[in-house]
C-alpha cells in the first residue's frame, strides 16, 4: 500500500476485532488520494490539511466519519449521527468486513463526494452558542457569580457548548448542580471540560 503514514501503523496493527475492516477502509481511503495523518488517536485522512474522513471502531461496529458529512447528499441514506448533539460529522457503520468489501463503490463515491465538499470549500453552519440550552442551574451560577460569568464568557464558543452540553444532559438537577460544582474551577481558570 503507498501512502501510508508509519506513524498509524499501530492502529492497523493493534489486536481488535475490527482488524481486518480497518485495513479494508484504510485502502479504500488511500485509493482516494488521500493523506494519512493521525489525530485523537485515530486514523485521519486530509485533504490539504483539511480533515475529511476518519476511521474510527467501538463495541458493535468500526465506521469512516465524514468530517463535514452533514454537507453530503447521502443519496443511499447510509449515513448516521452519532449522537444528537453532533452537528457536522456522520457515519458509515460497518458490522462485518465483508459489508466493506461489498460496498466498496458506494464508500468510495461517499469519499469522493466528501473531497469534493472540501475542495469546494464548503462549511458547516453550526448552531451559534445562544442556542444551546442553558440549564436554569448554571444561569442562577452565573448570575450569582459575576466571576464565574466572566470567566465562561471569555471562554472559545465550542469550550461554552462542551459545559453547557454536559450540565444539560443530567436529568436530575441534583446531577446538574453536582456538574456545575465540579467545572466551576475549571471554568475559572479558562479551561475546557476536556482540558
Amino acid at each position: 500500500m503507498k501512502n501510508t503514514n508509519p506513524k498509524v501503523d499501530w492502529f492497523f496493527k493493534k489486536d481488535t476485532a475490527w482488524q481486518e475492516a480497518y485495513q479494508k477502509l484504510r485502502t479504500l481511503v488511500l485509493s482516494c488520494g488521500l493523506t494519512e495523518e493521525l489525530k485523537w488517536g485515530h486514523p485521519c485522512y486530509t485533504l490539504d490539511g483539511q480533515n475529511v474522513v476518519l476511521i474510527h471502531g467501538f463495541k458493535d461496529y468500526c465506521a469512516l466519519l465524514f468530517h463535514k458529512g452533514v454537507l453530503l447528499t447521502d443519496k443511499k441514506k447510509l449515513l448516521i449521527q452519532q449522537t444528537a448533539n453532533v452537528q457536522s460529522a456522520r457515519q458509515l457503520r460497518f458490522r462485518h468486513v465483508d459489508e466493506i468489501t461489498d460496498n466498496e463503490a458506494i464508500i468510495k463515491s461517499y469519499i469522493r463526494e466528501a473531497i469534493k465538499v472540501e475542495k469546494a470549500g464548503l462549511k458547516v453552519e453550526f448552531k451559534k452558542t445562544a442556542e444551546f440550552e442553558m440549564p436554569q442551574e448554571f444561569k442562577l451560577a452565573l448570575k450569582t457569580n459575576p466571576k464565574l460569568k466572566k470567566a465562561f464568557e471569555s471562554l472559545t464558543p465550542g469550550r461554552q457548548r462542551g459545559y453547557l452540553l454536559h450540565f444539560s444532559s443530567a436529568k436530575q438537577q441534583a446531577t446538574r448542580e453536582a456538574r456545575i460544582r465540579k467545572y466551576t474551577p475549571n471554568i475559572l481558570k479558562g479551561k475546557g471540560l476536556e482540558d
